[in-house]
């Protein structure tokens, strides 16, 4: 069997993580048996709530395993199939982890219509679990309306550059918040943002009210911490607060409190939390029309490309920093 390389959570950070919680392993393969496929990775994911995920206290899933390999959804080949629902070679979705091989009994394993989704590293990012989660989160959550204005903060990321193409989309005002220059110009320029805002700006909330003299109407969260606080005094009435991340404060063992709740009762707002799970009946309807906006030109995305598994930790420290631009995956085969 071939070696399959993994990479292992090795221990549980305080606060920010470090090289030094991860192991580089080397193991034979796993030997499929009758019903199951041994599939290798192409693509893994890379995606900031794995960081809530190297916890070891309760959450929505989950805490990832002490000498393990590291959880991850991946883009994998059917290398050998004992299960007649798939053949050898087929191209799928699954939850290798961080790890060249795993073996499955199909259960989650997903395959994929490569004539629909390609490059194929999109099932992880456009057509994955980030576009999954700006569709349904804006649209049953936020509820955009043509004239309203959309704020979305790391408005360059996987999730965030997609929520603002789809309020554009919907004929809302489009603001975006990302970090730095190049960050902003791409959401402009490329994505069609009417403005995007620097979360580094000394004068974040001047130029966030510059830029949504309207108001805001809906607040998508990726991120909390400074930019929340610059967003909220401007929130309408009646607006909505799609909480999809708050990443800024993932690595505090001390976060700072939210924003007063008094604002969400006087202003009749709707602020609601969710994991994209829970708007799964919407998957089938947000995987049609972003594969064809996509195709149509209508949307466009950005991947950041890391080439091999050894480097997938410090990808992913770089991740929590703000490093990467776009959706970040690993070319693992």
């Amino acid at each position: 069997m071939p070696t399959n390389r993994q990479i292992l959570l090795k221990s549980r950070p305080t606060a920010a993580p470090s090289a030094e919680n991860f192991e580089l392993a080397r193991a034979e393969a796993p030997e499929p048996k009758d019903g199951e496929v041994l599939l290798r990775t192409l693509f893994l994911s890379l995606d900031p709530y794995m960081r809530g995920r190297m916890n070891a206290g309760p959450s929505y899933a989950a805490p990832a395993e002490i000498g393990k390999p590291m959880v991850g959804r991946t883009v994998a080949e059917v290398v050998t199939s004992r299960n007649p629902n798939f053949a050898n070679g087929a191209i799928v979705q699954s939850d290798n982890g961080w790890q060249d091989y795993a073996v499955s009994n199909g259960a989650g394993v997903n395959k994929l219509d490569t004539n629909v989704v390609k490059p194929i590293s999109l099932a992880l990012g456009l057509l994955g679990m980030p576009g999954m989660t700006a569709y349904a989160g804006l649209t049953e959550i936020g509820q955009p309306k043509a004239g309203e204005t959309v704020v979305v903060s790391a408005a360059s990321g996987a999730v965030g550059s997609v929520v603002g193409q789809l309020a554009k989309i919907k004929g809302c005002r489009a603001v975006g918040v990302a970090g730095g220059s190049a960050k902003c110009k791409f959401v402009v320029e490329t994505l069609g943002f009417d403005a995007c805002i620097d979360h580094r700006a000394d004068n974040l909330r001047e130029q966030l009210a510059a830029a949504c003299p309207k108001g805001v109407d809906v607040y998508f969260e990726n991120v909390g911490g400074a930019t929340q606080r610059a967003v909220w005094p401007l929130l309408n009435n009646f607006a909505r607060v799609p909480v999809c991340g708050m990443i800024a404060s993932y690595n505090d063992p001390n976060p700072q409190t939210g924003p007063d709740l008094r604002s969400v009762l006087t202003k009749r707002m709707t602020v609601r939390g969710f994991i994209v799970s829970d708007l799964a009946p919407k998957y089938p309807q947000a995987h049609r029309e972003l594969a064809g906006w996509y195709h149509d030109g209508k949307i466009k995305y950005r991947e950041d490309v890391v080439d091999g598994l050894e480097r997938a930790p410090e990808a992913f420290l770089g991740l929590l920093q703000g490093k990467n631009f776009g959706k970040l995956v690993v070319k693992v085969a």
